[in-house]
């Protein structure tokens, strides 16, 4: 059996990437980062003492992995097998994958916690991206309620993916025994290439099955930096990414509590054509289901006033 999956990000040069929704503002520290990555690549790569400076940073026990990605195969190890996996339509399609690889049985249900809780039983694991990929579209904790206590009343297991979680201006994320939580810095920091996330909830469990040294000496390197930094990246970018968000949903009438949208075009893959053709790369929604839909991030100023000019040149 073959399983396949695509994701953002561009693979051909000389366009400006839309596609990916990441944090146009790079670390002012990153050329030190790389020197002091290159310093220690003749050792193994041990982060312990990182992993508990982190924790005392987020302000809850944690473990460090290569991304989400990592995070997700790690889960399909621990809990996957022989289980059914709840899946919201419509999201990010690796739950669906790690699902099938592991042997779970995928049941598919709407993208609303209250009725995705009806879909939840005993042993279950249910998948739920908040702020949602691709639509953007963050719930509270409040919202999550139905699904939450549907999950504990049934012994069941909420895998919440909270990827974009830095981009949203007033988040809040729920706490429970039935709750494993799994976030990255790879988007926040704009780094894809620097495999960094932490997972939140059944910490050892996850130590138990995790690679050794898989965020190699760049992620070590990142993580140095990072606590170094105590997020004042984070508090310093995310209201200049706010504000330009806002600006294109006024300009484009779309709407996002992360720092990405989607919008309807008709012919997905005709319009990403079409915007290459005047050097901007938007993501096609087929792979989430979404064949009408086009996905794009916030970037800078700038950047952001060519997409606004392409889309009404456009008459999108």
């Amino acid at each position: 059996m073959k399983f396949s999956t695509y994701h953002g990000g561009a693979r051909e040069e000389g366009l400006l990437d839309f596609s990916a929704s990441l944090n146009p503002y790079p670390p002012g520290w990153l050329d030190e980062m790389f020197k002091r990555a290159k310093e220690i690549s003749n050792r193994y790569p041990y982060y312990e003492r990182l992993e508990e400076e982190l924790e005392g940073l987020v302000g809850e026990p944690l473990i460090i992995t290569a991304g989400i990605t990592e995070a997700l195969y790690l889960l399909g190890i621990l809990a996957l097998r022989g289980k059914k996996a709840i899946i919201p339509e419509h999201t990010y399609g690796e739950y669906e994958r790690v699902s099938w690889i592991f042997g779970a049985r995928v049941v598919k249900g709407p993208n609303e916690p209250e009725k995705l809780a009806e879909l939840v039983e005993r042993n279950s694991v249910v998948f739920f991206c908040n702020p949602n990929n691709p639509d953007g579209r963050f719930y509270s904790v409040r919202e999550l309620k139905p699904l939450l206590d549907a999950v504990e009343d049934r012994g069941a297991l909420l895998v919440l993916d909270e990827a974009f979680i830095d981009f949203v201006k007033k988040p809040d994320s729920p706490k429970g025994e039935n709750i494993v939580k799994l976030r990255t810095f790879t988007k926040s920091y704009g780094l894809p290439g620097v495999r960094v996330g932490y997972v939140l909830g059944f910490e050892e469990a996850f130590r138990s099955v995790r690679m050794p040294w898989s965020i190699g000496s760049t992620g070590v390197a990142f993580l140095e930096f990072l606590i170094e930094d105590g997020f004042e990246h984070l508090r310093r970018t995310m209201p200049l990414i706010w504000r330009e968000k806002e600006r294109i949903e006024k300009a484009l009438g779309v709407k996002s509590d992360a720092n990405f949208f989607i919008k309807r075009v008709g012919n997905a893959e005709g319009f990403v054509d079409a915007m290459k053709k005047r050097g901007i790369l938007v993501r096609n929604c087929e792979s989430f289901g979404l064949p009408e839909y086009i996905r794009f991030s916030v970037r800078k100023p700038e950047e952001n006033e060519m997409l606004i000019r392409a889309f009404k040149s456009m008459r999108v």
